[in-house]
């Protein structure tokens, strides 16, 4: 086996237990901002926490209430429509 093909095989070998590294710590960030945001932090409060922007962080851990508050402001806005 000549240097070069050594070298290379070490890099990427390398290159691959790093890459696996980072998809089992990015897992792991994911599922503490889904976690704590479903507990009530807010993703602004993560953001500073973690380094990462706050809409990164609110796209990977939406608002577990959304979907409930927009329901209720659509009824709000037909009781609002209705009473007109």
């Amino acid at each position: 086996m000549s240097d070069a093909e050594t070298e290379i095989q070490n890099a990427a070998l390398k290159r691959a237990q790093a890459e696996d590294a980072f998809k089992q710590a990015d897992a792991e960030l994911r599922d503490l901002l889904i976690k704590w945001r479903a507990q009530g932090e807010g993703p602004s409060d993560m953001a500073r926490w973690s380094g990462f922007t706050r809409e990164w962080v609110a796209k990977i851990a939406p608002n577990p209430n959304a979907s409930r508050q927009a329901a209720a402001k659509r009824r709000l806005e037909r009781l609002n429509a209705d009473s007109d």
